[in-house]
């Protein structure tokens, strides 16, 4: 907002004077917030920091200008102006120019006369200009961050608008400083994104708008409601201007006010596809008007080839069986944002603890295959964790969806343990698998785990041993000894110890095939869990 002293020193009222600096070149950059003439030694206490000071050096003492000096710097002083011809004829005292520059005060003289009072003049009314254009600035910001709220604008809408306004790199991320999105303004990506958690974890304000100078960045806090859920973060290697922060705040409040139209909008979105979804799953496939109301969502079931599809979050297999509420709310927006980007209709919702739920409504002359391959890559771009996708048998009734459907669920609880790297999957692919997952609640196939296994789980909770998991790499490695050494990372006389161990404990030989089949089937019984 204010002008520098290099700014000062390029007003003609100076130029006129033949100004030269002699020493505090260092400090050109310095703001200029106020002209001061004075000409008594102990002005210092009387300036608040950032006065351009304007003297003939009459009333200096001769043995006190360092000191001088010194208490000018002290307070902030942005520079000091000396004419020359009254009190020093051809240049100042060398004490004057060896503390300026001992302390990178600007110390600039005129040789020709000046009128002070309209240097005085000509800088404020820099200084005035300036704030002007400020304001002005300031006024687009909030002109263009306000039709961007009101058009509903995406976080990468907004944050495109601020690395073009501001021309620095902009991060969005959570609380817990996870990147959500980001625009690196023509930068590196990598440099800027490179070890972001923790040095974004080292970066701490008190207020809800703050410039850092250790870290050189403009940080603002996002939420609305009292709810707080993120901060952006503009990478500002020097103190920004107003300007500079009147865009963060606007582009907070923008992200703020999307996150909250958006998940009101899609939760009531989400809820009424839910109630669709539930339906063609239950009794009331045949209702009269279920047909009409999913077309009035834009997605017709009559005469289109229909597919179920079940997503799942895989941090269900890290000590979770249920995923929470938040984490399925979440996947299904990630689901039906997917379903938008790929410009196929979709009812989506979460219909249980487990999965989200898709049905995809394809026009007949279109190739199913290609839709899944895109809808399934969009999914996996926008979920925020890795997911299992399953899908069910292509139908063309609605009588026929909740079959579809049901096989999507199916087929996704026996993929999740071996997610691989697959778009999706289909009944085909989980085999084994898939008979074990449609058997996993049969008393008897739980009693053949708990016998084939029940030893061996009792020895690794007892000593705290790892034969369970060792015995796993012997069968996903088809009972290759060396391979699944290797896999185990144990030496191979160390890892056959062990399986003699294991044969003790179960009173099995590893080397008969049949002993190895049941117990790979054990393992995967017991894997699926209750």
């Amino acid at each position: 907002m204010y002008p520098t002293v290099a700014d000062v020193v390029a007003l003609p009222v100076i130029r006129q004077g033949k100004p030269r600096l002699v020493a505090g070149s260092a400090g050109l950059s310095r703001r200029v917030r106020w002209v001061h003439v004075a000409e008594i030694a102990d002005i210092a206490p009387l300036l608040r920091g950032g006065e351009l000071v304007l003297t003939t050096g009459v009333m200096l003492p001769e043995s006190g200008l360092a000191r001088y000096v010194e208490e000018l710097a002290a307070v902030g002083c942005a520079g000091l102006v000396v004419e020359l011809g009254r009190r020093w004829r051809d240049d100042v005292p060398a004490a004057l120019v060896t503390a300026a520059e001992h302390h990178g005060l600007p110390l600039l003289t005129l040789s020709e006369e000046t009128k002070y009072v309209a240097v005085t003049e000509a800088v404020v009314a820099l200084i005035v200009d300036a704030q002007l254009a400020e304001l002005r600035a300031a006024e687009q910001v909030h002109e263009t961050f306000t039709a961007l709220t009101v058009a509903g604008a995406e976080p990468a809408e907004v944050l495109r608008e601020v690395a073009r306004t501001s021309g620095l790199p902009v991060v969005l991320e959570t609380l817990g400083h996870d990147v959500l999105a980001y625009d690196a303004a023509g930068h590196d990506p990598v440099r800027l994104l490179d070890d972001w958690a923790a040095r974004s974890r080292a970066v701490t304000v008190s207020e809800r708008t703050a410039y850092h100078s250790g870290s050189g960045w403009l940080i603002t806090i996002v939420g609305a409601r009292g709810a707080d859920w993120g901060r952006l973060v503009l990478v500002s290697p020097e103190p920004p201007p107003h300007r500079h922060v009147v865009v963060a705040e606007r582009a907070a409040s923008a992200l703020a006010v999307h996150r909250l139209v958006a998940r009101d909008r899609e939760s009531l979105e989400r809820q009424t596809h839910r109630t669709l979804l539930a339906q063609l799953l239950g009794q009331s496939a045949q209702a009269p008007d279920l047909g009409a109301r999913a077309a009035a969502l834009g997605v017709p079931l009559e005469r289109r080839q229909l597919i179920g599809v079940a997503v799942r979050p895989v941090s269900v297999l890290q000590g979770q069986t249920l995923a929470t509420q938040e984490v399925l709310r979440d996947l299904a927006e990630a689901t039906a944002l997917a379903g938008r980007r790929v410009t196929v209709a979709a009812l989506v919702g979460v219909v249980d603890d487990t999965s989200v739920r898709a049905l995809l409504s394809v026009p007949m002359t279109v190739g199913v295959e290609s839709v899944l391959r895109k809808v399934a890559r969009e999914i996996h771009r926008t979920a925020a964790s890795p997911v299992v996708i399953a899908v069910g048998t292509t139908v063309t009734s609605t009588t026929d969806v909740r079959r579809s459907l049901g096989e999507a669920a199916h087929v996704a609880g026996a993929a999740l343990r071996a997610p691989g790297s697959q778009l999706y999957h289909r009944l085909d692919d989980v085999r084994l698998r898939g008979l074990l997952h449609l058997l996993r609640e049969d008393e008897r196939v739980r009693a053949f785990a708990d016998r084939e296994l029940g030893p061996l789980l009792a020895r690794d909770s007892a000593q705290g041993s790892r034969l369970v998991e060792l015995l796993r790499c012997l069968c996903e490695n088809g009972g290759n000894k060396s391979a699944a050494a290797g896999a185990a990372h144990l030496s191979r006389t160390a890892y056959y110890q062990q399986l003699a161990r294991i044969e003790q404990v179960l009173g099995v030989s590893l080397e008969d095939p049949e002993s190895v089949l049941s117990l790979y089937v054990a393992l995967l019984v017991h894997e699926m869990g209750p």
